[in-house]
């Protein structure tokens, strides 16, 4: 006669609760503003890609210096700048630099925050106590003053201030998943993965991880969009990208010195730096809608 061993079963491996993917697809379609932040965000991606088919002449090198300053035209469409450079071309590469700018900088915020956020939830004690007090004096500091500081420091350009702007997005990702793993890590089913053997990394990368994943993925497009104006700000105090560079942020420190003479040199790169941010923060609020049910309520 056999008996049946009261083993328990082995924990899920969904992150997030089950739903039809037609459901969530229809949350989010039916959210009219996230539908414009995502028809933004696709068509900045667009132009970053497509930037040089659709350029008419070199963002840097062609210069026309019979039509320095000039208004909006048929050789120039959106005008040209205090070299005679065309600004929709100069627009359409500056697309690409502040789509950069987003990536790598909460990639990299990302890419640290998470990892250390989990594990120092997921142990508490010592390793806790020491993470936290390392985000409370870098949340200590405004990120973008701690961005400036630490873009001055590492000696300016495009990637020492992303990299830098990263760095002051971590301490958010790392309060966020910390918060996530103390959650998760007393859920039966984590529970039963640890009463059946399952190590701490697995435990951790299996299913800590996943069920994060929404408010961290929610964080990271908001952050994006504060990334972009972020990049603008350091570059427009030149330490961010190359003055010479196609830089949304650069155009702005240029066309400060033609506000009276020629101040449409400053309306592009501000309102596509508007469009953007807007767009990711209007994606965001989607997103957010999609993980919660209950703000769709």
């Amino acid at each position: 006669m056999t008996t049946a061993t009261n083993t328990p079963n082995p924990p899920p491996q969904a992150a997030l609760p089950a739903a039809p993917r037609y459901r969530t697809l229809r949350r989010f379609a039916g959210n009219r503003l996230a539908t414009i932040g995502a028809a933004i965000i696709a068509l900045l991606v667009l132009l970053a890609i497509a930037a040089p088919l659709l350029a008419r002449y070199d963002p840097i090198f062609d210069q026309d210096y019979a039509n320095i300053l000039a208004g909006p035209g048929g050789a120039h469409w959106l005008g040209t700048d205090d070299l005679g450079r065309d600004i929709y071309t100069r627009m359409l590469y500056g697309s690409r630099i502040s789509l950069q700018a987003a990536l790598i900088s909460v990639g990299l915020a990302f890419s640290l925050g998470v990892p250390i956020g989990i594990v120092s939830g997921y142990y508490r004690g010592t390793v806790d106590a020491v993470v936290m007090r390392v985000v409370d004096a870098l949340q200590a500091f405004p990120s973008l003053i701690l961005a400036l500081a630490l873009a001055a420091a590492l000696g300016g350009g495009f990637y020492n201030a992303m990299v830098a702007v990263g760095i002051g997005f971590t301490s958010s990702f790392v309060r966020l998943a910390r918060g996530q793993a103390m959650t998760i890590r007393n859920l039966d089913y984590v529970m039963a993965a640890r009463s059946i053997g399952a190590g701490d990394l697995r435990i951790m990368w299996r299913y800590v991880l996943p069920n994060a994943l929404a408010p961290l993925v929610i964080q990271a497009t908001f952050a994006m969009g504060t990334a972009i104006i972020a990049e603008a700000g350091l570059s427009y105090l030149g330490l961010g990208a190359r003055p010479e560079d196609p830089s949304w942020g650069s155009m702005l420190h240029i066309a400060q010195g033609y506000l009276n003479t020629a101040p449409m040199l400053a309306m592009w790169p501000g309102l596509a730096i508007f469009l953007v941010v807007l767009g990711f923060n209007l994606l965001g609020d989607g997103i957010r809608e999609v993980f919660d049910p209950k703000l769709s309520r």
